[in-house]
């Protein structure tokens, strides 16, 4: 019984387990499930037709209405039932990717067929190729299809379309992108290049381009730097420079497409048609300075230098226009016989109004050198070399040149040019006729120089007389100025020895004054001084008396100079016999000594007392 309840527990186990693993077969078998990842597609082919219309109709490969064989409609990221594996093969495409700085190009391989001269299938409503079952009953052309896909993702049934990338139109700076359609209304008789149409996006939207009635071949329209959707099925692509017109320069447009438009230059010129801007012909207002997107197949710029121009006839000289690369020097033949060369130098100026009559004429700044200043100031020269002889031609050279300049400004105005100025170069006459004016210009030279040898030794002799007239006159002057400067030397003297005695009798009596003035001073000094002591011994005496002042007056002088009153040595009465008389001697003397001292003192004093009285 146990065995019998595992038995029924374990086959529904095993049924549900299996179930589990092969879901998706059971699911797929039993129930047509599909499921589509979501970065995927689902490609149907369809294996046969239980019901209906079993094959595709003539020259078709994808069916859009239920029959055998590959279908148009795609299975988007889902869940699909009934898509029985035994009617349905379906396989698992990835999205079509467009990368950035890409397009994609569409090669349908079913619709319709492409219309008879049509290379290219016209655009249709499809969802950007995604429905493909739209395209076909939309009128979707098999082959190669005017619409691209820009970058992103898309659900393209590659049973249908071919995706191709290619890279972007890409025109850098200063360049212009020159279009060749390779599809369109065939160009009408006459044309060279397809008229400008209406709104195409740059030949972007190539079926809005056909449908406005664009021509095939050569495009007018030109596109400029940047980037750009073109179907290189559609358009081929040449990039060229920008046209740029340097400073002091103009360029003349000749356009070669058109409309017919109406001459501007008037009656009196003759040499072709001067249009308004846009018409067919030279146009008559110039390009100024600057960069241009022109188109060179369908136009052409002529450049016009409108600054000064200068034209070389000298073999080893051109200017870097190069408009004289093929001027020579202009060889000539004298009325003597003589051939000779010279350059000429050519200035010229055109205006810039005048610039398109100048190339209408010419056509290019080349023929107009080749043409008119070439022969015109080649054959003045050589016709005013043939009136004249070598030597005439190369003293006249200022009249020449300025005849030359008057002929040849008469004759460029007639092609709208002006004459700046006409200069000769060098002139290079025949050595052998060379050598003989060499030859006599040196004797001519030398006669020359030996006459001015004779002239300048006889100036040498008369400057040696002159010159010892000169030396001897010299010393004449030496000693004229020599007794001159000593009587002037003498007068010196004497008037600086008369200076100099003045000079000390100054000194002499100023000194004496100086003397007089000192003693007269002294003098009252002295008096003055007298006076005063007299005046003060008078008070004195008559306060102490006669004896008492003098005896005063003793004892000041015995102590100013330093009298000694008592000998070192005194003499006494002792009773040595032997000193004895010595020392009465010398006390006698003594006391004679201070006597006389005495007398001495009073007698002056009372002279002087007698001389103040006085």
């Amino acid at each position: 019984m146990e065995n019998i309840l595992q038995s029924v527990w374990f086959i529904p186990a095993v049924i549900i387990l299996f179930g589990f693993v092969f879901y998706k077969f059971i699911l797929r078998v039993f129930f047509g499930l599909v499921i589509v990842p979501e970065d995927k597609i689902g490609l149907v082919t369809k294996k046969f037709v239980l019901l209906g219309k079993q094959e595709l109709p003539e020259g078709r490969i994808i069916a859009t209405n239920g029959e055998a064989g590959f279908q148009a409609q795609t299975l988007a990221p889902g869940i699909y039932f009934w898509k029985w594996i035994w009617q349905y093969s379906i396989h698992f495409q990835s999205f079509t990717i467009v990368p950035t700085g890409q397009i994609g190009l569409i090669l349908a391989r079913d619709g319709h067929e492409l219309e008879t001269g049509r290379i290219l299938g016209r655009k249709v409503e499809c969802d950007s190729f995604q429905d493909a079952e739209a395209f076909l009953k939309n009128g979707g052309r098999k082959g190669r299809q005017t619409a691209i896909i820009a970058p992103g993702s898309y659900r393209i049934n590659t049973l249908l379309f071919e995706v191709s990338l290619t890279d972007m139109t890409q025109i850098p700076d200063n360049a212009v992108g020159i279009i060749t359609t390779l599809e369109g209304k065939p160009l009408e008789e006459g044309q060279i290049a397809g008229k400008i149409i209406g709104e195409h996006n740059k030949f972007q939207d190539v079926d809005v381009f056909l449908n406005s009635g664009g021509y095939k071949g050569l495009q007018e329209q030109v596109i400029l730097a940047g980037s750009y959707f073109l179907n290189p099925w559609f358009v081929k692509l040449e990039m060229v420079k920008m046209t740029e017109i340097p400073i002091g320069s103009v360029g003349v447009v000749i356009s070669y497409v058109g409309e017919e438009g109406k001459d501007l230059s008037g009656i009196e010129f003759k040499h072709g048609n001067i249009v308004e801007r846009g018409y067919k012909g030279v146009w008559g207002e110039p390009l100024g300075p600057g960069k241009y997107p022109i188109n060179p197949y369908i136009m052409k710029t002529e450049l016009v230098p409108t600054t000064n121009l200068v034209l070389n006839w000298a073999s080893a000289r051109s200017e870097a226009h190069q408009l004289d690369k093929n001027l020579s020097t202009i060889t000539v033949r004298s009325k003597d016989g003589f051939p000779f060369d010279l350059d000429v130098s050519q200035i010229i100026h055109i205006p810039s109004n005048e610039a398109p009559k100048v190339i209408a004429r010419f056509g290019n700044m080349i023929n107009l050198v080749g043409q008119v200043l070439e022969p015109t100031i080649g054959n003045y020269f050589r016709n005013s070399a043939q009136d004249s002889d070598v030597i005439a031609f190369l003293g006249t050279r200022k009249e020449r040149q300025q005849s030359a300049r008057d002929h040849i400004s008469s004759v460029l105005e007639q092609y709208n040019v002006s004459a700046v100025d006409t200069l000769i170069g060098d002139i290079v006459p025949p050595e052998t006729l060379m050598k003989t004016l060499t030859d006599r210009k040196i004797a001519e030279e030398q006669k020359t120089t030996f006459e001015m040898q004779k002239l300048a030794q006889e100036t040498r002799q008369s400057l040696e007389k002159e010159t010892a007239v000169a030396d001897i006159q010299k010393e004449i002057v030496t000693a004229d100025q020599g007794v001159l400067i000593a009587e002037r030397v003498a007068a010196a003297v004497v008037k600086k020895a008369n200076g100099e005695a003045e000079k000390t009798r100054l000194l002499a009596k100023a000194n004496a004054e100086q003397i007089s003035l000192m003693g007269n001073a002294e003098a009252e000094k002295i008096l003055a001084i007298g006076k005063s002591n007299a005046e003060s011994y008078k008070l004195s005496v008559d306060a102490m008396g006669d004896e008492n002042f003098t005896q005063l007056k003793i004892m000041e002088s015995i102590a100013n100079q330093n009298v000694k009153i008592m000998p070192d040595v005194l003499i006494g009465g002792s009773g040595d016999a032997a000193n004895g008389g010595i020392s009465g001697l010398l006390g006698l003397k003594i006391l004679e000594q201070v006597e006389t001292k005495k007398m001495m003192t009073k007698k002056p004093e009372k002279r002087n007392f007698d001389d103040m009285s006085t």
